[in-house]
């Protein structure tokens, strides 16, 4: 890995590589459910274009970010509905 910066999911530090969307360092931190619907079912990345808001997450306090059009940046924090 070129350069990694560090980003925390969820209280746990994830080292990527420079221009990885958030979403794939969520699942490289082995993590699935990236929120919940209105009636508790389990959702994550569904379309990976940001189009269908199911992998909405929060990042750097900021809620409803949808996590597979972010980039990851040095000391982000993310917080999945996990």
């Amino acid at each position: 890995m070129n350069n990694p910066i560090q980003i925390r999911v969820n209280g746990r530090n994830v080292r990527v590589a420079p221009d990885t969307v958030v979403a794939a360092a969520i699942a490289q931190a082995g993590i699935s459910q990236f929120r919940r619907s209105l009636l508790g079912q389990p959702r994550g990345p569904l379309c990976g274009m940001g189009v269908c808001m199911e992998c909405a997450v929060t990042i750097d306090g900021r809620a409803h970010v949808r996590s597979c059009v972010t980039l990851c940046t040095d000391g982000m924090e993310v917080q999945t509905d996990e």
